[in-house]
């Protein structure tokens, strides 16, 4: 993917430093704080409140892809029922659908050199709504498993897509808001829209809930074509000959495998991936869970789903602000985001492997929600301290693979999911089973984090050429 951006604020530069190419010539040193600006105005003289007004329209989009993937755990269980399918089978469409979304994830540098992200974003987004109706024409097994692997080809690359184009319009040093709204998008649409599935997959049947999230994407394009242009920050996709690209004075570029090979990006993966496992597995069986499991209603257990996704988008919002805020103010990278989310992980771990000991329902979701919400922080936090390692001319293959690799968590999470449970003596059995492992997993992980991780130690040795640290900003 060609992208030219600013430079990321991570330990090592001065937030809101950046490479900026003249037409003619090299890039050269912008201080984005330094100027001073009209008040309602950025960096770049663009509007704040448009700015965000399109950020939110983004996150809009990821909390609809969200949508099209919760689906199938608040339907699950009336599928079930039609169709006469197993708890294996359920499982194995959830994890046939991430292998079709890692895949897609590769091709998100693609499709941004062959479209403009205003065309890429409204084809992802039909394709999206395309893939919700073959189930409500034909509802069968072999159509449920094609119609999830498109949806999971279709959204491999909306992650690299959004982040990029939320990025355009936000200059480095100011960049953790938007980056935690957009990853608390499936947080947002666990507690905005998939109560509303539920009231609408028990009074009007499982085939409306599919249609009204293909209305809602339609709906989506249509604003989003009346609205959205491209921000001042980051040039990306499909551009006209006169638009400015990097320069011969850039900082050079890392090889790829380095990067790669570095230990906070091995370890970061295999963090996000463990906990990716975690929300695949809450994507697909999370109101089975509470109605087979724990004993509520279809409908209250579709409600509940929301639970777990007010705490993690809370805890989130919350680190994403303060870690920022507290590296401005000369705070280590390691510390704030590696560290303080590795111990989030290990306190999820911790909790989740008590879960199968609660005897009262109640008590079980709190557990479940706070571990999810602990967890959940390392989304946000890991992917500035992946950025914070390469050049920014890399920063989006970066995160692309990165976060390509996380989403192989959900490939086999879902379906070991459903075989623990036909195994288990009862489905609260084997549910609780299950989320002890994925604690055990992820707190591993953790523990390598915190043992290997350092983004600026590799910062150093992968960036040798990176601005050097001019000061903390207040």
């Amino acid at each position: 993917m060609t992208v030219s951006t600013a430079s990321g604020s991570g330990a090592g530069d001065k937030p809101g430093s950046a490479a900026r190419t003249g037409p003619a010539g090299p890039a050269h040193t912008v201080d984005f704080e330094a100027a001073q600006t009209p008040r309602g105005l950025g960096p770049r003289g663009e509007s704040r409140a448009g700015a965000w007004g399109l950020t939110a329209l983004l996150v809009s989009l990821y909390v609809i892809n969200y949508a099209d993937k919760a689906v199938l755990g608040i339907i699950a269980q009336p599928l079930r029922e039609e169709l006469g399918l197993s708890s294996s089978q359920i499982g194995l469409v959830g994890s046939l659908f991430f292998l079709t979304f890692t895949i897609g994830g590769f091709f998100a540098g693609l499709l941004n050199r062959w479209m403009t992200l205003r065309w890429s974003l409204v084809l992802l987004a039909l394709c999206w709504a395309a893939a919700m109706l073959p189930m409500v024409v034909v509802a069968s097994f072999a159509v449920l498993v094609l119609s999830r692997l498109f949806l999971g080809l279709a959204e491999g690359p909306s992650s690299a897509l959004l982040h990029t184009a939320a990025y355009s319009w936000h200059p480095p040093a100011r960049r953790a808001l938007p980056g935690a709204l957009l990853a608390g998008a499936a947080s947002i649409s666990k507690i905005a829209i998939a109560p509303l599935l539920a009231v609408i997959t028990v009074s009007f049947g499982w085939r409306w809930a599919l249609i009204s999230l293909a209305a809602g994407g339609l709906v989506w394009c249509v604003v989003w074509l009346s609205t959205w242009r491209n921000g001042p920050y980051i040039a990306s996709g499909k551009t006209s000959k006169d638009a400015p690209t990097a320069g011969a004075g850039a900082e050079p570029a890392t090889p790829w495998i380095s990067i790669f090979r570095s230990r906070t990006f091995v370890t970061g993966a295999l963090v996000v991936m463990s906990v990716y496992a975690l929300v695949s597995v809450v994507l697909t069986w999370l109101p089975s869970y509470f109605e087979e499991g724990l004993g509520y209603s279809r409908l209250q257990s579709g409600s509940m789903f929301a639970f777990p996704s007010i705490v993690g988008l809370v805890l989130m919002v919350l680190s994403s602000i303060t870690s920022d805020r507290m590296i401005s103010k000369g705070a280590t990278s390691r510390m704030l985001r590696i560290v303080v989310p590795s111990v989030g992980v290990l306190v999820s771990g911790v909790l989740l492997f008590l879960l199968p000991s609660v005897g009262t329902p109640i008590v079980a979701v709190a557990i479940l929600s706070i571990g999810y919400g602990f967890a959940a922080t390392v989304f946000p936090l890991f992917n500035a301290a992946v950025a914070e390692i390469c050049p920014p001319r890399q920063t989006a293959g970066t995160l692309g693979v990165f976060l390509a690799i996380m989403a192989i968590g959900g490939l086999v999470a879902p379906y070991a999911t459903g075989v623990i449970v036909d195994a288990a003596a009862t489905p609260a059995e084997g549910y609780a089973t299950a989320f002890q492992v994925l604690g055990i997993v992820a707190a591993v992980c953790a523990v390598l984090a915190l043992v290997f991780a350092d983004p600026e130690r590799d910062r150093a040795r992968l960036r040798p050429h990176a601005p050097t640290v001019e000061g903390a900003t207040s």
